[in-house]
């Protein structure tokens, strides 16, 4: 008998699959977590036949709803929140994002306990309450197991900037358990050589590392990076600067946690530019914490480069978001795109999803190839 191919194998993109839940499992249940969930309620009644839905990339993606997502393990480290239905737990401080919807039933899930590791920054212990973590007391449970027990297939990792150790944990505990994995963070699993072997090798796929945003600073700064190279104008020099109000910016004042987040916000531009910069003349990082803004995050980008006849050209942009629900969009279809690769059995890191939506994957493309490669793939006519 011939073997399949892949688009033999594959649902069409827009074919609905309603005999198949897609069973997550959250670890860090902060402002991204909260905006994630708060979309899987906020959508669920959308109609499949809704090609075009406001703030979504896909309504169906090979086959499968928003709806069709379902939380079935969490994992936080915070006493508010350990012990708590998710439900629940994605409301309580120091999460600060925009409630977009309110109306999230009981889950029947509670949050467990995870390993705190490197998790929670030392400075962040002279911050009030409703700003910063309050580790619980309770001893850690074994993730692996527990994901197992949950009947999770996918684990999304929210770790704070900064925790290579905890996020090596998730990692791990996925690969124990055959858990696909979406790492959000900046710490290098999916896009390194010996980590994303181990995901191929157990047949188990991977999207990372560190998710971007809809429409957020890297994202448009690497579009902008790409366009003048394009057009024929030469980048001189060109910084970045974000600050916000969450958690995430708090960590941040610690610039010891940044070594991996500066590295793959600078190598998502760097990889756009027709010459790379020097250090001198490229920056791209956080700068401060503002703590009245809360989930709101502001982007200054500033573009120096020279055009024809090696006139000066000069562009300057502010760039306001919420932050998290900006992450959760991205997030959302790469649930299921993991999805897909596990219905085709494929292990190790997705190529396309990774370049398209996260900012130091295996391997760099320009968006809009990126884009048409996820196209593909949902298709079935790329393999990863």
């Amino acid at each position: 008998m011939a073997k399949k191919s892949i688009s033999q194998k594959s649902e069409l993109k827009n074919k609905v699959n309603d005999s198949k839940k897609i069973k997550i499992a959250i670890a860090g249940v902060g402002n991204c977590a909260s905006s994630l969930v708060q979309g899987i309620y906020y959508y669920k009644d959308v109609k499949d036949d809704d090609e075009l839905v406001p703030g979504l990339m896909h309504n169906i993606l090979g086959g499968y709803k928003i709806s069709d997502i379902e939380v079935v393990a969490a994992f936080d480290i915070d006493k508010r929140k350990v012990g708590k239905d998710v439900s629940e737990a994605i409301f309580a401080k120091p999460n600060c994002t925009k409630i977009f919807c309110h109306d999230i039933p009981t889950m029947g899930v509670k949050v467990k306990m995870g390993p705190i590791l490197d998790g929670v920054a030392e400075h962040m212990k002279n911050y009030p309450d409703d700003q910063t973590f309050l580790p619980a007391k309770e001893k850690p449970v074994d993730v692996s197991a527990e994901l197992k027990k949950s009947g999770a297939q996918i684990l999304i990792s929210y770790m704070p900037v900064g925790s290579e150790k905890a996020v090596e944990y998730y990692a791990a505990s996925a690969l124990e358990a055959g858990v696909a994995l979406v790492n959000c963070m900046p710490v290098f699993i999916c896009s390194d050589e010996k980590w994303e072997k181990k995901f191929r090798d157990k047949g188990i796929p991977c999207i990372g590392d560190d998710i971007k945003s809809q429409v957020g600073a890297t994202i448009t700064h690497r579009v902008l990076a790409h366009l003048f190279a394009e057009r024929g104008v030469t980048i001189d020099r060109s910084y970045q600067l974000n600050f916000g109000g969450n958690t995430d910016f708090l960590n941040m004042l610690n610039h010891e946690r940044l070594k991996s987040k500066k590295l793959s916000k600078t190598e998502a531009v760097e990889s756009q530019l027709a010459k790379r910069l020097s250090y001198d003349n490229l920056h791209i990082g956080p700068s401060d914490w503002v703590p009245f803004l809360k989930d709101n995050k502001i982007c200054f980008i500033r573009m120096e480069g020279r055009k024809f006849g090696n006139v000066p050209v000069e562009l300057e942009l502010r760039l306001s978001v919420e932050d998290s629900p900006n992450s959760a969009g991205c997030v959302i279809d790469a649930i299921r795109l993991l999805k897909i690769a596990l219905d085709r059995g494929i292990g190790g890191a997705l190529v396309s999803p990774s370049a398209y939506f996260m900012k130091h994957p295996i391997q760099q493309f320009t968006d809009e190839k990126a884009r048409e490669m996820v196209e593909e793939f949902i298709d079935g006519k790329r393999e990863r």
